[in-house]
């Protein structure tokens, strides 16, 4: 997640270098057509050009504002985890009877390695990495069985409970009050994994691509009776901002990439597992996840 603070120029130049590269090409290519067959040439009227560049608004606007509706659906399904995740473990502490302590332990740890392994899963990487302090070494090979361990990690929780319940440590009512965190839970997950299978029509990056370079030969043509060493810079500018709209949305529409535009799945889970841990009251409680650059993974 990119955080209020200056991002590197160096970033924002290498999400558009290739793209500003093909202007420049096409760009030099126009002025040289234009140059050496002037006569031969059409006048064009700006008003193309700016026809096109109004259309391509249009289409960043639309593409913009549905791909911010994508990272803000993952945004808010994070922090229903959040307060799912705190819940799970204060109805344990309050509902459960004396001598299921060692049981909420367990299911706070798995809560937290579900977590962890939920965002990894939604990175394409390795879920199972880094939990062998969360779970039992029973509970790490029975995942590996598993092609989706978060969900098997959700099942481990409804075992615990169904203990539970048979060592009448747990009313029926209270199991209710806990199956449903649980279907919460596992509501918000297949929310992000919809997210994350669900790819934005690529053909619409194609042809708003293709938009952009004929508006710049439009532009280009246009402003034939400008010097050349103030037509390129321009069009390279105006080119470049149409570009970086466009690659901010591409990066919003995918909030799960492991990119610094992610959804912060990672701080969001060690913020999980401190306010779990103090529920606990344990001693190894985590520092939060602190940014030393301009995003939070």
């Amino acid at each position: 997640m990119l955080l209020n603070k200056r991002i590197p120029l160096s970033y924002i130049l290498n999400k558009v270098k290739y793209d500003l590269v093909y202007v420049l090409l096409a760009s030099l290519f126009v002025l040289f057509i234009t140059a050496r067959y002037q006569a031969l040439l059409p006048e064009m009227p700006l008003t193309i050009p700016a026809f096109i560049g109004t259309a391509i608004s249009i289409l960043l606007s639309f593409k913009l504002n549905q791909s911010y509706d994508r990272w803000w659906e993952a945004r808010k399904i994070w922090g229903s985890i959040v307060n799912d995740s705190r819940s799970l473990v204060l109805q344990l502490q309050t509902l459960t009877g004396s001598g299921s302590e060692e049981t909420v332990r367990r299911m706070a740890y798995r809560q937290m390695a579900w977590c962890y392994a939920l965002g990894r899963a939604l990175r394409g990487l390795d879920p199972l990495e880094k939990l062998e302090g969360y779970l039992s070494a029973a509970e790490l090979e029975e995942l590996k069985l598993h092609h989706n361990k978060p969900l098997a990690l959700l099942q481990q929780h409804t075992r615990d409970l169904r203990e539970l319940r048979q060592n009448n440590q747990l009313d029926a009512f209270s199991l209710i009050q806990l199956d449903d965190t649980l279907v919460r839970l596992c509501d918000a997950q297949g929310r992000a994994e919809r997210i994350k299978t669900t790819v934005f029509p690529v053909t619409y990056r194609l042809f708003l691509h293709a938009i952009i370079y004929l508006f710049v030969v439009t532009l280009s043509i246009a402003l034939q009776d400008v010097a050349g060493y103030f037509e390129i810079p321009l069009l390279l500018v105006i080119a470049a901002a149409f570009f970086l709209l466009e690659k901010s949305a591409t990066h919003m529409q995918d909030p799960f990439e492991n990119k610094p535009t992610d959804t912060a799945m990672t701080a969001i889970a060690i913020t999980i597992e401190i306010n779990l841990k103090q529920l606990l009251k344990t001693t190894d409680v985590p520092q939060p996840l602190q940014s030393h650059n301009f995003y939070l993974s």
